[in-house]
């Protein structure tokens, strides 16, 4: 398995990626040596992006500067929708006001689902639990617990005698927003007191310095800490590439890759862009998250390929939906209207 380490969310590297031959996935040669091409966002899509950018410069030659950046999936929407970047990891959909924003500036943006991933819930290897129920997570998460769940044994009298500490995710992270939603019922929703950060070491770091802890993050971070931090069930169920797969994992979600459509009219763009669809179920694998089927790929590449703007969900986040199901949805690029205020 590729090993990779983690950037601060202020940090991006820097690799060469060609342009003038011709490269996977059939996009059209050109381009200057000079250009630069950014992607930024989250933090769960990092190492995928970083592993698509070093996999793409070892495989051409000449000279495009491309650099990856996790400021985020939020903090990755900001600057996305200001033009500031041509591709945005994301570990959610856009949502509506992100949307609204792009609209806005003039930015149209190509939705690419690019694998699939499990959010996992991980604690210290001492810590004799080895699962949890959704209801049980949401008891330990919800707002209600702020200052009042202090201890394993408050949320369920059979666990653990331990001070409970929890890291997670920042409040600018998709992350945060699937496990909100997943996990308490309303998206941004969790109790405040718990160590949150853009950058999932430090999740990894908190958990493995402290028996107490709990915290959570993508399927791939674990898959690099196995041997150092203590995944628990959900529901029964283990996260693994097969659960994340057919589903029956409670908190697999698909990550994305949203591109700048404007921006694919440029060759070395476009030739990234086919670049990344056509071997991020290779390099998925690699860095510990699951591919897409094959079919679906072939969708993104002609999407990429014709430019097809819009959205599969309409500016909100969703749990459960499949990857088939989205394929098969019209894309939209119109923010949903604000709910009317109560009279």
């Amino acid at each position: 398995m590729m090993r990779f380490e983690m950037r601060s969310a202020v940090a991006a590297i820097a690799v060469l990626a060609l342009a003038a031959c011709g490269g996977e996935g059939g996009a059209p040669a050109g381009g200057s040596s000079s250009e630069s091409i950014s992607i930024d966002g989250s933090s769960t899509v990092f190492p995928l992006s970083e592993a698509v950018a070093e996999a793409f410069s070892a495989s051409q030659t000449g000279g495009a500067r491309v650099t990856v950046g996790e400021s985020g999936t939020g903090g990755g929407f900001r600057k996305f929708c200001r033009g500031e970047t041509q591709f945005q990891g994301a570990s959610r959909p856009i949502l509506a006001e992100e949307m609204a924003a792009c609209a806005e500036a003039g930015i149209q943006y190509v939705e690419l689902p690019i694998a699939f991933d499990g959010l996992t819930v991980v604690v210290h290897p001492s810590n004799p639990l080895r699962g949890a129920t959704l209801a049980e997570l949401r008891r330990a998460w919800e707002p209600a617990a702020q200052g009042t769940i202090t201890n394993w044994r408050q949320v369920n009298p059979s666990w653990p005698n331990l001070p409970l500490q929890l890291f997670g995710a920042g409040t600018a992270s998709g992350t945060f927003d699937f496990f909100t939603e997943a996990v308490v019922g309303t998206a941004k929703s969790s109790r405040t007191d718990y160590t949150p950060t853009e950058d999932d070491n430090v999740t990894v770091q908190g958990v493995v310095g402290n028996p107490g802890a709990m915290g959570y993050f993508g399927y791939a971070y674990y898959e690099q800490n196995r041997e150092r931090l203590h995944a628990l069930t959900i529901d029964g169920v283990a996260p693994s590439p097969e659960t994340i797969a057919n589903g029956s994992y409670p908190l697999a979600r698909p990550i994305f890759i949203y591109v700048n459509a404007d921006a694919l009219q440029r060759p070395q763009v476009q030739r990234l862009a086919q670049y990344y669809v056509a071997n991020a179920g290779r390099l998925a694998r690699e860095v510990g998250y699951v591919a897409l089927p094959d079919a679906a790929y072939e969708t993104f590449a002609t999407r990429v390929r014709d430019r097809v703007a819009g959205t599969a969900f309409g500016g909100h986040q969703e749990v459960g939906a499949s990857i088939d199901e989205v394929i098969a949805r019209p894309l939209s690029t119109t923010a949903p209207a604000a709910p009317a205020a109560p009279q």
